[in-house]
């Protein structure tokens, strides 16, 4: 399948934060197993308006998969190296988006003088970052309620580990 990886775009807000909304209630349920509490507060800052707010903001490189004229993916990295988003609108599992997303935001990220990546994932998506070179780190309970996996990617020769201080959740990113 082919996609187009583009920058998001403030007007792509909606479109993402719908792909944000039914990723997370839909395929990640292993990891909010249902429980209303943990899952109101995952969605809590996934608003357009919020989303929009992520895009816009010049710290941010925001990218989103589009097929057929929809946004089916989305991905944001921080200015200091972290992938806080890359999420799938469910129909577009296993279709070589994410692949793309992922692939696209290394070399931007490369680009931007990034020489290793950061990420906390879900366990839905743990063995999607595992089979992409991303080497786990431990775990660390996300503010919303759900336990994640530290992975981390050298993505330049002699790339190094994130620092500790990098390995636990900030409240900088709202991601």
């Amino acid at each position: 399948m082919s996609f187009d990886i583009r920058p998001a775009v403030p007007q792509d807000a909606a479109a993402a934060c719908e792909v944000l909304r039914r990723s997370i209630a839909e395929c990640c349920v292993l990891d909010h197993r249902g429980d209303a509490a943990v899952l109101s507060a995952w969605l809590g800052n996934k608003t357009p308006q919020t989303v929009a707010s992520w895009f816009e903001s010049p710290t941010n490189v925001s990218l989103v998969a589009v097929q057929d004229d929809a946004v089916v993916g989305v991905a944001l990295l921080t200015a200091a190296g972290k992938l806080a988003l890359c999420y799938l609108h469910p129909d577009a599992l296993r279709r070589g988006a994410g692949r793309a997303l992922l692939a696209r935001m290394e070399e931007r990220a490369l680009a931007l003088g990034i020489k290793t990546l950061f990420l906390h994932s879900t366990a839905t998506a743990e063995g999607f970052f595992a089979a992409h070179g991303y080497r786990r780190d431990g775990n660390v309970r996300a503010p919303y309620g759900v336990d994640t996996v530290l992975f981390w990617k050298p993505l330049a020769l002699h790339a190094g580990a994130p620092d500790s201080q990098r390995k636990r959740f900030c409240n900088c990113s709202s991601a």
